[in-house]
């Protein structure tokens, strides 16, 4: 019983020393592990994760039963862990960095440095290019021609773009159809419009990593979603098999988009952001333009 009452004593010895910086940095920390197990779970890295462990119970079985050689082994493979680590977990950090940078602490707190925002006429070029690629899509549609179109977002795809041909033309629809007219040498790829012009076509997307993505899905969509998966942008596909008319953003595949439909969808994703930017520079210029007409 005194045994008892002495630990008890002792654990809220230690309780009473908690300060709240403590209980911040445990939860913290708790935060970080879970993150951390969360976005390794059901991927390849998992599996690294546990030859890791078992590697850690290596090295404390030779230290308890002092098998010297397999300590220092262990000792000096743990010494170079951390570059290991960013060596082999390279496409897992890297990933996780940028959903941190997409996150909405990450769009809020540096936007003003990254996102100048809109003009009205980048505002009206974003418009006629969402119209003329939704004639497309539609003209593609009915002719089951398949197309993949990119709008980039506030995540710049200027690698990606490389990977393709530079344009920098403004979109129409004759132009669209013959960038993936089933003959020419481009149609394959993808199109990348940045505000509101074609930047690049032809450009080589990553396919998705996701194992729960239908099975009937074709390279295109999961392309589309594989580039949904590592940046912001919003995608036009168009099967070929079907005529079927989507679009994937963030990860995420929804179809069956006519030219209404897909034209509200896109300016939703597109310019809803934009026009509050565009409305609150105009307010500030018409306020500025008050103060100086009264002076």
């Amino acid at each position: 019983m005194n045994i008892l009452l002495e630990l008890f004593n002792n654990i809220l010895a230690v309780f009473r020393t908690i300060q709240v910086k403590d209980v911040v940095d445990i939860i913290a920390i708790t935060f970080i592990i879970f993150s951390l197990f969360k976005l390794v779970r059901e991927t390849r890295a998992e599996q690294l994760l546990k030859g890791v462990v078992v590697l850690l119970a290596v090295y404390l079985i030779s230290s308890v039963f002092g098998l010297t050689m397999m300590t220092g082994l262990m000792r000096l493979l743990f010494e170079f862990s951390v570059l290991i680590i960013a060596i082999i977990f390279q496409p897992e950090i890297r990933k996780a960095l940028e959903r941190i940078g997409q996150s909405n602490l990450g769009k809020r707190y540096f936007s003003f440095i990254f996102n100048k925002g809109k003009t009205d006429e980048e505002v009206k070029a974003i418009k006629r290019s969402i119209i003329n690629v939704a004639d497309a899509a539609t003209v593609f549609s009915s002719s089951k021609t398949g197309a993949l179109i990119v709008f980039e977002r506030d995540v710049k795809l200027s690698d990606i773009a490389d990977t393709g041909t530079i344009l920098d033309s403004e979109p129409s629809v004759a132009l669209l159809g013959n960038i993936f007219f089933n003959k020419a040498p481009l149609h394959d790829g993808a199109t990348i419009i940045r505000n509101g012009k074609i930047y690049a076509c032809g450009c080589i997307l990553p396919l998705t990593d996701n194992k729960n993505v239908d099975i009937n899905l074709g390279t295109r969509h999961r392309a589309a979603l594989g580039m949904t998966e590592i940046s912001d942008a919003a995608i036009v596909i168009v099967s070929e098999e079907t005529g079927n008319i989507s679009i994937a953003v963030n990860g995420k595949l929804t179809r069956d988009y006519n030219r209404e439909t897909l034209i509200a969808q896109l300016e939703n994703l597109l310019i809803d952001d934009t026009k509050v930017y565009v409305k609150k520079s105009s307010r500030f210029s018409s306020k500025r333009k008050e103060n100086e007409d009264e002076e």
